[in-house]
Parts: C-alpha cells; sequence; structure tokens
C-alpha cells in the first residue's frame, strides 16, 4: 500500500485522529505493511506480543481458548486496531486473532507504539476507552456463556 493511502487509513482511526499528519507519515513509515489469507493466525494467545496491528482491509475474528472451547468474542473490520494490550501491559496475548478474509494491516512495533503513547497522551485515552469497551463486551459474553452452560438456555 502506498504511503499516502497508510496515512489516510491512520487518520481515520479513532485512535490516531488527533495527531497530526507529519507525526502520522512516521507511524506509517516505520510500520511494515502485511498480509493474511484467510484462517492465518495475526497472534495467538498466550504468545508474547511484540506489535500492535492496525486493520487496513479485511476482516478478523478474536477468540479465546478456554478448557473446553473457543469462544469468538469479536469481529474486526478496516480501522480496528488489536494486540495493543499485550504490549502495553507486558503480558502475554489475551486472545488468538485470525483473518477470516484476505487481510492487510499495519504491524507497529511494540517500541514505536510506546513511544507514541508517551508522545501523545490522547492517544493513551482512546486505548482506555477502546479497552473498556472491549471489557464490557467480554463480560456481557461471559454472563451469557455462563447462563448457558447452567443450561438457563438464554442471555440475561
Amino acid at each position: 500500500m502506498l504511503l499516502k493511502s497508510e496515512i489516510d487509513l491512520l487518520r481515520a482511526v479513532p485512535l490516531f485522529a488527533g495527531i497530526e499528519p507529519s507525526r502520522l507519515k512516521l507511524i506509517a513509515y516505520t510500520a511494515e505493511t502485511v498480509t493474511y489469507r484467510q484462517g492465518q493466525v495475526l497472534c495467538r494467545q498466550g504468545e508474547t506480543g511484540d506489535a500492535a496491528f492496525v486493520l487496513m482491509e479485511g476482516e478478523a475474528d478474536v477468540s479465546i481458548a478456554t478448557e473446553t472451547d473457543d469462544f469468538v468474542v469479536a469481529t474486526l473490520k478496516t480501522g480496528d486496531v488489536v494486540g495493543e494490550i499485550s504490549i502495553l501491559c507486558d503480558v502475554p496475548r489475551t486472545a488468538t486473532v485470525t483473518a477470516t478474509t484476505r487481510l492487510s494491516a499495519l504491524r507497529v512495533r511494540k517500541e514505536a507504539f510506546l513511544q507514541l503513547v508517551r508522545q501523545f497522551p490522547e492517544i493513551a485515552t482512546e486505548v482506555m476507552r477502546g479497552l473498556a469497551e472491549r471489557l464490557s463486551h467480554t463480560n456481557e459474553e461471559l454472563v451469557r456463556a455462563r447462563n448457558l452452560a447452567a443450561g438457563q438456555g438464554r442471555p440475561r
């Protein structure tokens, strides 16, 4: 993808909306463009995270493995960011992300992502907002799953 297209995509991502174009250019320049076929894994639950991904095209499922099954907890689309939890919190990947279509993404290395968060506090705020939304959604899914497992047959 051309650098201009990458910058335009980053500008449309809420996480990067407040960053001046010259900084976006630096992000796009230092990021690696990666492509995945349907079924390929971007990152796997439990692995060490060394980058975050900004989806440029395509879709992916986010799934969490349990002792009994894997649960899809979200579907990502163009403009979504994934992988930031493990690089911000220095913990293993919390979920597996699998391409459900042909997918291209910007892979932003951990060091570059952390530098952005330090330089632009508004990015940290957006990251926290996104993480809070994901946590809320995950909690809702867990309640539904628990209700179904308890034989209630319907989500509350």
